[in-house]
């Protein structure tokens, strides 16, 4: 819920910001900013829930900390190009297979009750899929219509 509250209320500043500056609307611009915003804050919990969000990638992946450190960092670089106006076409496409791939990471989490934040097996469960899934898409389609369509 914390990263659609993210990305809703930095596209909504951003916009205004924009329209003030630039005196019209930029949506695209708006919406690469507030998915940029969004993704250093999720990037953030890779490194302070490291543990927990370790414990959402399946058993026979090694080296899981080290893998959810990496993502963060993927993240972090993925904000920063979108808002590379030459770079954010093969960003976009680039963070839509990211959150496709990541997409079973939240199921496996889901099945197996995992709460990230805390780092135990006392997670929402199932019921949180019928939040995440539609957030995920919602991601995909922002990324889509903020940098490969607008452009």
């Amino acid at each position: 819920m914390k990263p659609l509250i993210i990305l809703l209320s930095s596209f909504v500043i951003s916009l205004f910001a924009i329209k003030i500056i630039n005196r019209e609307y930029d949506f695209a611009l708006s919406g690469r900013i507030a998915m940029s915003i969004m993704l250093v804050f999720t990037a953030i919990g890779h490194f302070i829930f490291t543990q927990g969000m370790s414990m959402m990638i399946p058993k026979f992946i090694p080296y899981k900390g080290v893998f959810v450190h990496l993502t963060g960092v993927f993240e972090i670089l993925l904000a920063i190009s979108l808002l590379i106006p030459r770079l954010k076409y093969i960003s976009g496409w680039t963070l839509i297979i990211f959150l496709l791939l990541m997409l079973p990471t939240n199921i496996y989490a889901s099945i197996n009750n995992i709460n990230y934040q805390k780092g135990t097996f006392d997670g929402s469960g199932l019921s949180y899929l019928w939040f995440r899934i539609p957030l995920q898409f919602l991601f995909i389609i922002w990324t889509f219509l903020s940098t490969i369509r607008m452009c």
